[in-house]
Protein backbone atom coordinates (compact mmCIF):
# COMPACT_ATOMS: atom_id res chain seq x y z
CA UNK A 1 0.00 0.00 0.00
CA UNK A 2 1.28 3.48 -1.31
CA UNK A 3 2.01 6.03 2.17
CA UNK A 4 0.31 9.10 1.29
CA UNK A 5 3.10 12.37 2.09
CA UNK A 6 2.06 15.74 3.41
CA UNK A 7 3.81 16.39 0.14
CA UNK A 8 1.19 14.55 -1.82
CA UNK A 9 -1.82 16.23 0.39
CA UNK A 10 0.05 19.48 -0.58
CA UNK A 11 -0.14 19.15 -4.09
CA UNK A 12 -3.49 18.13 -4.48
CA UNK A 13 -4.61 21.01 -2.06
CA UNK A 14 -2.45 23.34 -3.99
CA UNK A 15 -0.66 24.85 -1.33
CA UNK A 16 2.79 24.54 0.32
CA UNK A 17 3.94 21.91 2.58
CA UNK A 18 4.26 24.19 5.24
CA UNK A 19 0.56 25.21 5.11
CA UNK A 20 -0.40 21.15 5.22
CA UNK A 21 1.82 21.04 8.54
CA UNK A 22 0.27 24.11 10.14
CA UNK A 23 -3.50 22.81 9.62
CA UNK A 24 -2.00 19.73 11.34
CA UNK A 25 -0.09 21.76 13.84
CA UNK A 26 -1.19 25.07 13.90
CA UNK A 27 -4.44 25.45 12.34
CA UNK A 28 -5.29 28.90 13.44
CA UNK A 29 -2.73 30.37 11.72
CA UNK A 30 -4.30 29.18 7.97
CA UNK A 31 -7.13 31.21 6.90
CA UNK A 32 -10.61 29.02 6.97
CA UNK A 33 -10.98 28.22 3.27
CA UNK A 34 -7.43 27.19 2.78
CA UNK A 35 -8.23 25.25 6.25
CA UNK A 36 -11.10 23.40 4.48
CA UNK A 37 -9.16 22.45 1.06
CA UNK A 38 -6.51 20.85 2.61
CA UNK A 39 -9.05 18.72 5.11
CA UNK A 40 -10.77 17.96 2.09
CA UNK A 41 -7.41 17.04 0.31
CA UNK A 42 -6.71 15.12 3.45
CA UNK A 43 -10.07 13.16 3.26
CA UNK A 44 -9.50 12.26 -0.26
CA UNK A 45 -6.66 10.84 -0.09
CA UNK A 46 -6.81 8.76 3.10
CA UNK A 47 -3.63 10.41 4.32
CA UNK A 48 -3.05 9.14 7.51
CA UNK A 49 -0.70 11.39 10.05
CA UNK A 50 2.54 9.64 11.44
CA UNK A 51 2.11 10.45 15.17
CA UNK A 52 5.77 9.36 16.14
CA UNK A 53 6.91 12.05 12.69
CA UNK A 54 4.98 14.46 13.90
CA UNK A 55 6.48 13.95 17.96
CA UNK A 56 9.73 14.34 16.17
CA UNK A 57 8.98 17.30 14.44
CA UNK A 58 8.23 19.19 17.92
CA UNK A 59 11.37 18.42 19.31
CA UNK A 60 15.37 19.30 17.45
CA UNK A 61 16.63 17.13 14.82
CA UNK A 62 20.61 17.93 14.88
CA UNK A 63 20.13 17.69 11.15
CA UNK A 64 20.94 21.62 9.02
CA UNK A 65 19.46 21.41 5.35
CA UNK A 66 22.03 23.37 2.93
CA UNK A 67 20.21 24.05 -0.31
CA UNK A 68 23.20 25.70 -2.95
CA UNK A 69 22.37 26.30 -6.95
CA UNK A 70 25.28 23.48 -8.03
CA UNK A 71 28.09 21.39 -6.24
CA UNK A 72 29.66 21.35 -9.53
CA UNK A 73 31.05 24.73 -9.04
CA UNK A 74 34.38 24.44 -6.25
CA UNK A 75 33.02 27.45 -5.15
CA UNK A 76 29.86 26.22 -3.42
CA UNK A 77 31.84 22.53 -2.66
CA UNK A 78 34.38 24.45 -0.47
CA UNK A 79 31.67 26.99 0.87
CA UNK A 80 29.76 23.66 1.78
CA UNK A 81 32.24 21.37 3.56
CA UNK A 82 33.61 24.25 5.45
CA UNK A 83 29.56 24.54 6.83
CA UNK A 84 29.31 20.81 7.40
CA UNK A 85 32.46 20.45 9.42
CA UNK A 86 31.12 23.02 11.39
CA UNK A 87 27.86 21.52 11.77
CA UNK A 88 29.95 17.51 12.45
CA UNK A 89 32.17 19.73 15.12
CA UNK A 90 28.57 20.73 17.09
CA UNK A 91 27.39 16.44 16.88
CA UNK A 92 25.07 18.09 13.61
CA UNK A 93 24.81 16.74 10.31
CA UNK A 94 24.15 17.90 6.63
CA UNK A 95 21.48 17.36 4.59
CA UNK A 96 22.05 18.37 0.58
CA UNK A 97 20.26 20.04 -2.16
CA UNK A 98 20.88 21.90 -5.20
CA UNK A 99 18.37 23.74 -6.88
CA UNK A 100 20.31 23.42 -10.33
CA UNK A 101 19.62 27.43 -11.03
CA UNK A 102 15.45 26.20 -11.40
CA UNK A 103 13.41 28.17 -9.03
CA UNK A 104 10.77 25.47 -8.99
CA UNK A 105 13.27 22.87 -8.07
CA UNK A 106 14.30 25.53 -5.11
CA UNK A 107 11.41 25.42 -3.57
CA UNK A 108 10.74 21.59 -3.96
CA UNK A 109 13.82 21.36 -2.00
CA UNK A 110 12.87 24.01 0.89
CA UNK A 111 9.38 21.79 1.09
CA UNK A 112 11.39 17.71 1.16
CA UNK A 113 13.95 19.57 3.60
CA UNK A 114 11.04 20.91 5.91
CA UNK A 115 9.35 17.11 5.70
CA UNK A 116 12.80 15.68 6.93
CA UNK A 117 12.79 17.59 10.23
CA UNK A 118 15.63 19.81 9.76
CA UNK A 119 16.59 22.43 12.67
CA UNK A 120 17.41 25.14 10.09
CA UNK A 121 18.59 25.91 6.50
CA UNK A 122 21.61 27.36 4.85
CA UNK A 123 20.80 28.57 1.74
CA UNK A 124 21.97 30.69 -1.09
CA UNK A 125 18.93 31.20 -2.70
CA UNK A 126 17.51 32.12 -6.59
CA UNK A 127 14.56 34.03 -4.69
CA UNK A 128 13.65 33.66 -1.40
CA UNK A 129 10.99 36.15 -0.27
CA UNK A 130 9.88 37.48 2.97
CA UNK A 131 6.83 35.55 2.97
CA UNK A 132 8.68 32.46 2.71
CA UNK A 133 11.02 32.97 5.48
CA UNK A 134 8.60 33.81 7.82
CA UNK A 135 6.58 31.13 6.78
CA UNK A 136 9.90 28.45 7.63
CA UNK A 137 10.22 31.02 10.71
CA UNK A 138 6.95 30.40 11.74
CA UNK A 139 7.57 26.42 11.38
CA UNK A 140 10.40 27.03 14.73
CA UNK A 141 13.21 26.62 11.70
CA UNK A 142 16.71 28.69 11.84
CA UNK A 143 17.03 29.99 8.25
CA UNK A 144 20.90 31.90 7.13
CA UNK A 145 21.10 33.04 3.78
CA UNK A 146 24.39 32.39 2.35
CA UNK A 147 25.67 35.27 0.04
CA UNK A 148 22.53 37.14 0.05
CA UNK A 149 21.32 39.93 2.79
CA UNK A 150 17.52 40.60 3.22
CA UNK A 151 15.79 42.18 6.62
CA UNK A 152 14.31 39.60 9.60
CA UNK A 153 16.90 36.94 8.52
CA UNK A 154 20.21 35.64 9.31
CA UNK A 155 22.83 35.97 6.68
CA UNK A 156 26.85 35.63 5.94
CA UNK A 157 28.49 37.62 2.61
CA UNK A 158 30.96 38.64 1.18
CA UNK A 159 30.95 42.59 -0.07
CA UNK A 160 31.46 41.93 -3.83
CA UNK A 161 31.04 45.71 -4.94
CA UNK A 162 34.28 46.27 -3.29
CA UNK A 163 35.43 42.37 -4.67
CA UNK A 164 34.80 43.89 -8.05
CA UNK A 165 36.66 47.06 -7.50
CA UNK A 166 39.36 45.61 -6.72
CA UNK A 167 39.95 43.59 -9.79
CA UNK A 168 38.91 46.46 -12.21
CA UNK A 169 41.51 48.66 -10.01
CA UNK A 170 44.76 46.19 -10.51
CA UNK A 171 43.62 46.10 -14.35
CA UNK A 172 43.64 49.88 -14.29
CA UNK A 173 46.69 50.29 -12.11
CA UNK A 174 48.45 48.31 -14.67
CA UNK A 175 47.28 50.98 -17.38
CA UNK A 176 44.56 48.65 -19.13
CA UNK A 177 42.07 51.04 -20.53
CA UNK A 178 40.32 48.65 -22.92
CA UNK A 179 38.40 46.26 -19.76
CA UNK A 180 35.61 43.69 -20.45
CA UNK A 181 33.42 42.31 -17.39
CA UNK A 182 32.87 38.81 -18.58
CA UNK A 183 29.91 37.32 -16.02
CA UNK A 184 26.99 35.05 -15.46
CA UNK A 185 23.89 36.97 -15.85
CA UNK A 186 23.38 40.17 -14.42
CA UNK A 187 20.10 39.96 -12.78
CA UNK A 188 21.64 37.45 -9.91
CA UNK A 189 22.59 39.61 -6.59
CA UNK A 190 26.19 38.98 -5.98
CA UNK A 191 26.93 39.11 -9.69
CA UNK A 192 25.80 42.59 -10.34
CA UNK A 193 27.47 43.81 -7.03
CA UNK A 194 30.86 42.68 -8.58
CA UNK A 195 29.92 44.88 -11.79
CA UNK A 196 28.79 47.79 -9.78
CA UNK A 197 31.91 47.80 -8.22
CA UNK A 198 33.87 47.71 -11.06
CA UNK A 199 31.87 50.21 -12.63
CA UNK A 200 32.42 52.37 -9.67
CA UNK A 201 36.19 51.29 -10.20
CA UNK A 202 36.71 52.90 -13.74
CA UNK A 203 34.67 55.88 -13.25
CA UNK A 204 36.90 56.90 -10.27
CA UNK A 205 39.80 56.35 -12.65
CA UNK A 206 37.96 58.63 -15.21
CA UNK A 207 37.19 56.35 -17.74
CA UNK A 208 33.80 57.14 -19.63
CA UNK A 209 30.72 54.54 -19.90
CA UNK A 210 32.13 52.87 -23.25
CA UNK A 211 35.05 51.99 -21.53
CA UNK A 212 34.13 48.92 -19.89
CA UNK A 213 32.26 46.41 -22.14
CA UNK A 214 29.99 43.59 -20.59
CA UNK A 215 29.71 40.21 -21.87
CA UNK A 216 27.03 38.48 -19.75
CA UNK A 217 26.78 34.81 -20.58
CA UNK A 218 24.09 32.00 -19.66
CA UNK A 219 25.72 30.29 -17.07
CA UNK A 220 29.21 30.87 -14.98
CA UNK A 221 30.90 27.78 -16.07
CA UNK A 222 34.55 26.84 -17.76
CA UNK A 223 32.41 26.31 -21.10
CA UNK A 224 30.79 29.78 -21.08
CA UNK A 225 34.52 31.13 -20.51
CA UNK A 226 35.45 29.58 -23.52
CA UNK A 227 32.46 30.97 -25.89
CA UNK A 228 33.23 34.67 -23.65
CA UNK A 229 36.74 34.45 -25.10
CA UNK A 230 34.98 33.88 -29.09
CA UNK A 231 32.68 36.49 -28.74
CA UNK A 232 35.89 38.72 -27.20
CA UNK A 233 37.75 38.09 -30.17
CA UNK A 234 35.50 39.68 -32.30
CA UNK A 235 35.60 42.90 -30.27
CA UNK A 236 37.36 45.83 -31.91
CA UNK A 237 39.23 47.18 -30.58
CA UNK A 238 40.30 43.95 -28.25
CA UNK A 239 40.02 44.60 -24.43
CA UNK A 240 43.65 44.27 -23.07
CA UNK A 241 42.24 43.24 -19.45
CA UNK A 242 39.15 41.34 -18.73
CA UNK A 243 37.62 40.92 -15.08
CA UNK A 244 35.66 37.60 -15.05
CA UNK A 245 32.93 37.09 -12.45
CA UNK A 246 34.10 33.72 -11.06
CA UNK A 247 37.31 31.67 -11.54
CA UNK A 248 35.61 29.07 -14.31
CA UNK A 249 34.95 31.46 -16.42
CA UNK A 250 38.29 33.15 -16.62
CA UNK A 251 39.95 29.49 -16.56
CA UNK A 252 37.58 28.70 -20.07
CA UNK A 253 38.42 31.99 -21.52
CA UNK A 254 42.26 32.21 -20.77
CA UNK A 255 42.32 28.63 -22.29
CA UNK A 256 40.61 29.28 -25.29
CA UNK A 257 42.45 32.23 -25.56
CA UNK A 258 46.08 30.46 -25.77
CA UNK A 259 44.72 28.16 -28.09
CA UNK A 260 44.16 30.71 -30.28
CA UNK A 261 47.32 32.28 -29.60
CA UNK A 262 46.59 35.34 -27.68
CA UNK A 263 49.27 35.54 -24.76
CA UNK A 264 48.32 35.90 -21.22
CA UNK A 265 49.27 38.19 -19.84
CA UNK A 266 51.14 39.83 -22.63
CA UNK A 267 48.41 40.98 -24.81
CA UNK A 268 45.39 40.30 -22.91
CA UNK A 269 45.24 40.03 -18.82
CA UNK A 270 42.64 38.49 -16.77
CA UNK A 271 41.19 38.78 -13.35
CA UNK A 272 39.38 36.03 -11.86
CA UNK A 273 36.67 35.72 -8.76
CA UNK A 274 36.67 33.10 -5.90
CA UNK A 275 40.01 31.60 -5.96
CA UNK A 276 39.68 28.12 -6.19
CA UNK A 277 41.89 25.20 -6.09
CA UNK A 278 42.13 25.30 -9.75
CA UNK A 279 43.02 28.70 -9.72
CA UNK A 280 46.71 28.80 -8.80
CA UNK A 281 46.93 25.53 -11.17
CA UNK A 282 45.62 26.77 -14.32
CA UNK A 283 48.03 26.96 -17.63
CA UNK A 284 48.47 30.89 -17.10
CA UNK A 285 48.34 30.77 -12.75
CA UNK A 286 44.94 33.14 -12.11
CA UNK A 287 45.23 36.49 -10.58
CA UNK A 288 42.15 36.52 -8.90
CA UNK A 289 39.96 37.81 -6.10
CA UNK A 290 39.94 35.60 -2.77
CA UNK A 291 36.42 35.23 -1.26
CA UNK A 292 36.85 33.57 2.20
CA UNK A 293 34.87 30.56 1.31
CA UNK A 294 35.39 28.61 4.36
CA UNK A 295 35.11 31.61 6.68
CA UNK A 296 31.68 31.86 5.27
CA UNK A 297 30.15 28.39 5.49
CA UNK A 298 31.65 28.54 8.91
CA UNK A 299 30.21 31.32 10.03
CA UNK A 300 26.62 30.29 8.37
CA UNK A 301 26.73 27.45 9.81
CA UNK A 302 27.40 29.27 13.79
CA UNK A 303 24.45 31.74 13.10
CA UNK A 304 22.18 28.68 12.59
CA UNK A 305 22.98 26.61 15.86
CA UNK A 306 22.90 29.65 17.33
CA UNK A 307 19.33 30.30 16.45
CA UNK A 308 18.49 26.74 16.49
CA UNK A 309 19.65 26.67 20.24
CA UNK A 310 17.78 29.76 21.83
CA UNK A 311 15.40 30.98 18.69
CA UNK A 312 13.11 32.99 21.51
CA UNK A 313 16.11 35.41 22.18
CA UNK A 314 18.00 35.19 19.14
CA UNK A 315 18.38 38.31 17.17
CA UNK A 316 19.04 37.97 13.50
CA UNK A 317 22.68 38.90 12.15
CA UNK A 318 24.25 40.11 8.76
CA UNK A 319 27.47 39.26 8.82
CA UNK A 320 29.46 40.80 5.56
CA UNK A 321 33.51 39.61 5.03
CA UNK A 322 36.10 41.17 3.01
CA UNK A 323 37.58 39.87 -0.11
CA UNK A 324 41.34 39.79 -0.92
CA UNK A 325 43.20 40.31 -4.55
CA UNK A 326 45.72 37.16 -4.78
CA UNK A 327 48.60 37.85 -7.26
CA UNK A 328 49.06 35.83 -9.70
CA UNK A 329 50.46 35.22 -13.49
CA UNK A 330 47.58 36.29 -15.40
CA UNK A 331 47.49 39.88 -14.79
Amino acid sequence: MTRISIRDVAIHAGVSVGTVSNVLNRPNLVAEATRQRVQAAIGELGFVRNETARQLRQGQSHVLGVVVPSMANPYFSDVGRAAEAAMNAEGFDALWCTSDGSLTKEQRCLDFLEEQNVSGLLISPLDLGADRVAELHGRGLAVVLLDRTAADVCSVAVDHRTGGALAARHLLGRRHRRLVFVTGPLSVGPVRERHDGAVRAARDAGLDEHALTTLEQPEMTAADGRAAARRLLDLDPLPTGVFCGNDLLAIGLINELVRAGVKVPTEISVVGYDDIDLAATAVVPLTTVRQPREELGRTATELALAETGDSEQHEHRQVVLSPELILRESA
